[in-house]
């Protein structure tokens, strides 16, 4: 890992095309301006990791429901009216 000290308005050049600029540092905290090419995916990591622990929670659910369905299912229903 490349580690770099920067001051407000310098920039981070990545590759020929991105470029990172400090825009402001307060406390602990920096604000930092990218400029890529549409096609460059730029996320911040919580958001990423949040969408798939939400996807991999999805992907459990249908089984879970099935489970139920099936309960459901092999339980006669009491309330329905006898069909014969």
């Amino acid at each position: 890992m490349l580690v770099l000290t920067r001051k407000v308005g310098e920039r981070i050049l990545i590759g020929d095309d991105i470029v990172l600029t400090i825009l402001d540092s307060r406390g602990d905290g920096i604000r930092v301006g990218i400029d890529a090419p549409r096609g460059i995916k730029v996320q911040r990591e919580e958001v990423v990791r949040a969408v798939t622990e939400a996807n991999a929670e999805a992907a459990a659910a249908p089984a879970e429901a099935e489970a139920t369905l099936r309960d459901l299912l092999a339980k006669p229903d009491e309330a329905a009216p006898d069909a014969k």
